[in-house]
């Protein structure tokens, strides 16, 4: 986990180990996100009057850290199955697609080796997860589209004293941590290592989220 040439919350790189853990293919889509709202009487997801992000199979966006966990615990409710975010390291596992030391979810030294680079690199709101955006587990847009909530706080040094075993973070915090690229940066890609965080509060429309569960 981590990169010792990355920046320098991703240092140092260090050996984690992860009990099973299940992840979504792809991330909670409008639709999903919708019949939460209707069932749950949960509020809308907040961009819903601006087009870009209406599609019913795009991921979701603007949705809090509050949100999302909320999300999670009613899915739980209504499948039977612990659904939750992902720790960091579990996210980072994921993204990795079964290649341990790769930069990204996909062959090639940089960004451009995404099948779809060239159509992805010039869009202006989320795309719908295609099966081109699927690294080795078959896990869709885990370095592109939108950010991704992690059940972690974020701490810039963590990585200096995580434990071996199931590291899940600091027991406080101020910002949530994050993984992956967004549609709404200039780089739209981003490596598996890299880190993010905001305040969990906050609704941004490169914010979303994928429902992971423990177990095999």
């Amino acid at each position: 986990m981590g990169n010792d040439n990355g920046r320098p919350d991703e240092r140092p790189a260090h050996r984690v180990r992860l009990a099973p853990f299940r992840a979504a293919v792809s991330p909670v889509t409008n639709a999903e996100y919708a019949r939460f709202v209707a069932a749950a009487g949960a509020p809308s997801a907040p961009f819903l009057l601006d087009e870009r992000f209406t599609a019913p199979e795009q991921p979701v966006v603007g949705i809090s850290w509050h949100d999302a966990v909320v999300f999670c615990e009613w899915l739980a409710g209504q499948s039977g199955v612990p659904f939750r975010l992902p720790t960091e390291a579990e996210r980072e596992y994921a993204a990795r697609g079964g290649f341990e030391g790769r930069e990204w979810p996909w062959p090639g030294a940089d960004a451009s080796g995404h099948p779809a680079f060239d159509a992805l690199a010039t869009l202006s709101r989320p795309h719908e997860p295609m099966e081109a955006c699927a690294n080795g587990f078959g896990l869709r847009c885990m370095a592109e589209n939108v950010h991704e909530w992690c059940a972690d706080w974020y701490d810039a040094a963590y990585y200096a004293d995580s434990p071996e075993t199931a590291p899940a973070g600091p027991p406080t915090g101020t910002r949530k941590a994050s993984r992956g690229g967004a549609w709404r940066h200039s780089q739209k890609f981003t490596r598996v290592a890299a880190r993010s965080a905001i305040d969990p509060s906050f609704h941004y429309s490169d914010y979303g989220f994928r429902v992971y569960a423990s177990g095999g």
